[in-house]
């Protein structure tokens, strides 16, 4: 028995009768609408390997460093951490609401750092992408565009877990 639920969007292409003419009656055509809901997880999560745990790993930009959030992709959100939260806190950062999570910082591996605060956010964006609110972080690691990070969303305490993986040796402008 797998432990989580997908979460996917229904989208409705063809209105009903009562939709239909109810847009009609206000002159305005019919808007296809897409509904977050959960469906029964029928292929097994991905595997946790704990020696390397970091589901998601990307190149920080100049952007991410700046603005203080790192941009996930909808395909890396839904996979790895909408997977395993429910469908109400995934409806609320959906409607571009912030959700104040934890980080732990386990890129000094003896004594993983805590991150929480009102800059440690996990929030919905335009275009199906959503940030991590990290400024914290980049302040602590002084972390710089080009620098390659892990992330993984840990299920068993309910935290980021955040790793700098390696870091560039000169700065440099990516965005």
């Amino acid at each position: 028995m797998y432990t989580t639920m997908k979460k996917t969007y229904y989208y409705e292409f063809l209105p009903s009768k009562a939709a239909e003419e109810a847009a009609k009656a206000r002159g305005v055509p019919h808007r296809i609408t897409r509904t977050l809901v959960q469906i029964r997880d029928m292929t097994p999560p991905p595997k946790f390997d704990p020696n390397n745990p970091w589901k998601i790993r990307k190149s920080v930009t100049n952007g991410e460093v700046i603005n203080g959030k790192l941009m996930l992709t909808h395909q890396a959100t839904f996979e790895y951490i909408f997977r395993y939260w429910g469908e109400e806190i995934c409806k609320h950062v959906i409607a571009g609401n912030k959700s104040y999570v934890i980080i732990l910082d386990y890129t000094d591996e003896d004594s993983p750092k805590r991150l929480q605060g009102e800059s440690v956010f996990f929030e919905g964006g335009s275009n199906d992408t959503y940030f991590l609110g990290w400024m914290d972080l980049v302040r602590s690691r002084s972390v710089t565009a080009g620098d390659e990070i892990g992330l993984f969303w840990d299920n068993s305490n309910g935290t980021f877990g955040f790793k700098l993986l390696r870091k560039v040796d000169t700065p440099i402008q990516v965005d």
